[in-house]
């Protein structure tokens, strides 16, 4: 094997092995170094956090748990008799690992389908674009590329007052792979891992409470639906504690001794377990030499321009080791605009089009901008929302909470943003992205026919309610 490529690409995940994927399919000469292991301490293991412990897992765990919260609660209301329904644990985390081992497999599979080249090993960035990889018995090999791309991923952060001991205070990764599920259980983070992960456990039957430092509930989300949200979380039994700052966490007799303050003042809770999900940090240790020209701030995260671009020629980065939000389409997006721009194309990310999903139930999804973001920049704008509670898809599917918020600037009707909390809402902002990325108004998708009974006619109904011509539900008063 030649150790000179056209592109050498540093990081196996949602990022790093669609790059490399389409690098090879625009005829370029790739590689893909990934260091993750397999339990057996040998194979190499493709798909990163997302696949791994992240994205996948936790979506087939929500997945189950939804339905058992369904048999359990809401089986009766549709005139279904249940009796005893019950969770095998073990069965359902079988079932998890067995989806997440399919998924990384077939990675492999497009990797020699579309002739990438897999090194298993850390990959290093050396001067002059050369990639020197160090294998699990600690020998090294240098490769060289004319382009490299680091995409390096992400990993969890972990607090002080709540160092992760791998059993009783875990972080995202090991609340995937608890064997039984806990009486009592903190979550240190009301972000959309935090939630997802509390509502799993919660749904099982733990006694969830989720510690939260900001004062104000998902702040980057419309306050409307943030509001709307948190009364959901909160009759699903989350106890979500606000304006709470952690002090500390002590494990005493297979307890975890929690401490934090409120605006009541110092509290105290006793946990079995206790999920820190206060946020992720690039994962760039070791990924750089100090001579490899690539800069990085503070924090860790690789400086680049709007096409992903480092300082040092012939060097990209990708997804969570740069600006922008940690997601993993985001992250893929850039790895296809990466290797197209090496091929000699010229595609650009538009980062005003990059959906956000939040997977409880109901549904947190939205993409472009926020009233509350449009207000600060003294942009007039138009809203207009339909609830669910009057569509008769969502009737029909005991599912009726929530709403559509569409926002269109007030003088062009361009969308510019689209909000959704409810059923499916992660499939429904698709049609917001859609609109928006070919800049349509909220005219245009009052004029779109829709099918009948869909969950979709809210999102009709949303943009009629923009001009203030909703059919099934009152429009507002138009002021004088």
């Amino acid at each position: 094997m030649s150790d000179k490529f056209d592109v050498i690409v540093i990081g196996a995940g949602p990022g790093g092995y669609v790059a490399a994927i389409k690098a090879a399919q625009l005829g370029l000469k790739t590689a893909c170094v990934e260091t993750w292991t397999g339990n057996d301490g040998k194979s190499q293991v493709l798909g990163g956090t997302c696949l791994n412990v992240g994205c996948i897992p936790s979506k087939a765990l929500l997945e189950v748990t939804h339905k058992f919260e369904e048999a359990n609660h809401d089986f009766e209301g549709f005139g279904i008799k249940t009796k005893g329904v019950e969770i095998d644990v073990a069965k359902m985390m079988e079932r998890k690992d067995g989806i997440v081992k399919q998924l990384t497999g077939g990675i492999a599979g497009l990797f020699k389908a579309n002739g990438v080249t897999s090194i298993h090993g850390h990959g290093k960035l050396l001067a002059g674009r050369k990639v020197e990889v160090t294998d699990k018995d600690g020998k090294t090999k240098t490769y060289e590329a004319d382009n490299v791309i680091i995409a390096t991923g992400s990993r969890p952060i972990e607090i002080p007052p709540a160092p992760f001991d791998g059993e009783h205070i875990v972080d995202s990764e090991g609340a995937l792979e608890f064997s039984e599920v806990p009486k009592r259980l903190g979550v240190i983070g009301a972000g959309v891992i935090g939630l997802e992960l509390g509502s799993v456990w919660a749904r099982l039957g733990s006694e969830v409470t989720v510690i939260e430092a900001q004062d104000s509930f998902l702040p980057a989300v419309d306050q409307q639906l943030a509001k709307d949200a948190l009364k959901q979380f909160q009759k699903q039994g989350l106890n979500i504690v606000m304006g709470a700052r952690m002090t500390g966490a002590e494990v005493k007799r297979k307890l975890v001794n929690v401490t934090y303050e409120d605006g009541k003042g110092k509290q105290e809770a006793k946990f079995d377990k206790l999920i820190v999900a206060v946020g992720r940090r690039p994962y760039t240790d070791g990924a750089l030499a100090e001579d490899s020209g690539v800069k990085m701030d503070e924090r860790g995260f690789i400086f680049v321009d709007d096409k992903c671009k480092t300082e040092a020629p012939g060097v990209w980065a990708i997804g969570d080791v740069v600006r922008g939000p940690m997601l993993a389409h985001k992250a893929s997006e850039e790895g296809v605009m990466v290797a197209e721009r090496i091929a000699g194309h010229k595609p650009q990310v538009n980062y005003d089009c990059i959906p956000n999903v939040i997977y409880t139930f109901p549904e947190v999804a939205w993409v472009g901008k926020t009233e509350e973001q449009l207000k600060s920049e003294g942009e007039e704008y138009n809203v207009g929302t339909f609830p669910f509670a009057a569509n008769g898809r969502a009737m029909a599917a005991n599912a009726a909470s929530g709403l559509v918020k569409i926002i269109a600037d007030a003088k062009t009707d361009r969308i510019l943003g689209f909000h959704v909390v409810g059923p499916q809402a992660s499939e429904i902002v698709a049609q917001g992205v859609i609109a928006m990325e070919f800049g349509s108004s909220a005219e245009d998708l009052a004029l779109t026919c829709f099918a009948h009974p869909t969950l979709s006619e809210s999102v009709h109904e949303a943009a009629l309610a923009v001009a203030g011509g909703a059919i099934h539900v009152a429009n507002r008063r138009k002021k004088k």
